[in-house]
């Protein structure tokens, strides 16, 4: 009877995994939080590409990519002396990350030139028909991306990506500008654009110099 017990320990020694080998096995075979968390990203891209595009990042703007901003943004413009009168989801270009701090943005807003009527094209011509010393050269930039679309630098922003609600997509995907004659001259144009800024604070309506001090404070 002894002999017998001591035979079933044994058995149930060698049979039954030890408390090392079942956690290497729960290790194994549960997905790691890193993982999850890709999963779920995945997921939402598949259910709403504009926002898990932008997820999938790490809920930050890459340069040369098209966003919506959430109206929140326009409110902190107005907040900060500024004026935004667009009350449309207006697509904005990431144009740049600022020397400033690592999770401040500028971005331009931008929209289709054929949705303009006849006087304002004609207007838009006027500014980007004025000698290149002129800063009121630097207002506009007509540039072929699907369409031929017209950037509104002069009303640059600086933006965070707390104010980001989503990325713009076209036919499902999202839009990013990869013709390089077009970012050159926008980069050239936007430069002028701040370093008139610099020396004239709050030139230009929405009030670059304040917003920007105030999402600094933001990111502090």
């Amino acid at each position: 009877m002894i002999q017998r017990t001591k035979t079933l320990s044994n058995v149930r020694q060698n049979t039954l995994p030890d408390t090392k080998t079942l956690s290497n096995v729960r290790q194994n075979t549960l997905p790691d939080t890193k993982t999850l968390s890709n999963v779920r990203q995945n997921t939402l891209y598949k259910r709403n590409p504009e926002k898990g595009f932008f997820y999938r990042f790490g809920g930050q703007m890459i340069e040369k990519t098209v966003y919506i901003g959430k109206q929140d943004f326009y409110d902190v413009i107005r907040s900060n002396g500024g004026i935004w009168t667009d009350s449309k989801e207006r697509p904005i270009l990431c144009v740049t990350k600022s020397l400033e701090h690592d999770s401040l943005y500028w971005a331009i807003p931008m929209g289709d030139l054929s949705h303009r009527k006849n006087e304002a094209q004609q207007r838009i011509h006027v500014y980007l028909a004025k000698d290149s010393t002129n800063i009121e050269s630097c207002y506009y930039h007509l540039g072929t991306t699907n369409k031929q679309s017209l950037f509104f630098i002069s009303d640059i922003v600086p933006i965070t990506d707390k104010y980001i609600e989503r990325a713009y997509t076209s036919f499902g995907s999202p839009v990013i500008i990869k013709n390089k004659q077009v970012t050159v001259e926008i980069e050239r144009k936007v430069g002028r654009i701040l370093a008139y800024e610099k020396a004239n604070p709050n030139y230009f309506r929405q009030h670059i110099t304040d917003l920007k001090k105030f999402l600094l404070s933001e990111l502090i």
